[in-house]
């Protein structure tokens, strides 16, 4: 099943309430704080992360099962874990980058970072 989580788009301009994501080196923001379900990702200048993933907007879906999302799809990103309750993928799908999450937890993913 998939649950429609955010809308991610790239930004070069530093959000006021920001997670650090290590694995990827980018600050994300808690779509559920923005009126349209909007995630910014702003990257850090060493950031791993190149190509569609970095350059285009994401769509991305809450899913139960992560490898069976995946089995057939263009992998762009992934899988890897932003917190120790989430594990993500981005596929290139239909032209266009799809994110896939998988929670093992009832919370919502976003971790605050300290300021």
């Amino acid at each position: 099943m998939r649950t429609f989580d955010h809308v991610g788009v790239p930004t070069t301009e530093k959000q006021p309430v920001e997670m650090y994501v290590e694995a990827t080196k980018v600050w994300v923001t808690d779509p559920l704080r923005h009126p349209n379900r909007i995630e910014y990702l702003r990257f850090e200048p060493d950031s791993p992360v190149q190509g569609p993933v970095r350059d285009l907007p994401h769509t991305a879906f809450q899913v139960d099962n992560l490898e069976r999302e995946i089995e057939g799809t263009e992998i762009l990103l992934g899988p890897f874990s932003p917190t120790d309750t989430l594990r993500v993928v981005f596929v290139l799908k239909d032209g266009a980058v799809i994110e896939f999450m998988e929670t093992s937890t009832a919370d919502h993913w976003f971790q605050r970072s300290p300021e």
